[in-house]
């Protein structure tokens, strides 16, 4: 479980790094829009009180520490049943990036309250009024690549 211990702190490390460059470092969060590859990619501050795409978002302290609890109970179940598949590299791998991604989330909401969602990406016309960030990236990545390569049986399990 090495490899997806490293995962977790590589994905964590990666998201705070990226929170600290736009809010401390660019103070997105008094600038509120930063133009990056307008209308392709931007940087937008939205504070997410909520789960994904701000839904059920509340300035309640009685959700807030009701998603970390919950954020918190789904990497400990990834944990133990990427521990109990015997899991290969991709899946250590796959759950790395998802815990980890979780984690970077709960430390925002202990933090400040609420998750730092800056990254916003357009196309084709269609403006896309969502943010989202590195951690959120990390964490669909992971559950795409854990539906993948679970139940593969034998082929993918080199521990590392």
């Amino acid at each position: 479980m090495r490899i997806a211990i490293g995962t977790i702190l590589v994905t964590m490390v990666i998201d705070q790094a990226s929170k600290w460059a736009v809010i401390d470092r660019l103070a997105l969060d008094q600038r509120l829009f930063v133009p990056v590859f307008d209308p392709y990619l931007n940087f937008v501050m939205a504070w997410n009180t909520g789960i994904n795409f701000g839904l059920f978002g509340s300035d309640s302290a009685v959700l807030r520490y009701a998603l970390i609890v919950l954020a918190l109970a789904i990497c400990a179940g990834v944990w133990i049943w990427v521990r109990r598949e015997g899991a290969g590299r991709w899946m250590q791998i796959g759950a790395g990036l998802l815990i980890g991604g979780a984690l970077g989330n709960v430390i925002d909401r202990v933090r400040w309250g609420a998750v730092a969602d800056f990254i916003n990406m357009s196309c084709c016309g269609i403006r896309n009024p969502f943010a989202f960030n590195i951690a959120d990236a990390a964490i669909f990545a992971g559950a795409v690549l854990l539906i993948v390569v679970s139940g593969r049986g034998s082929a993918d399990r080199k521990d590392g």
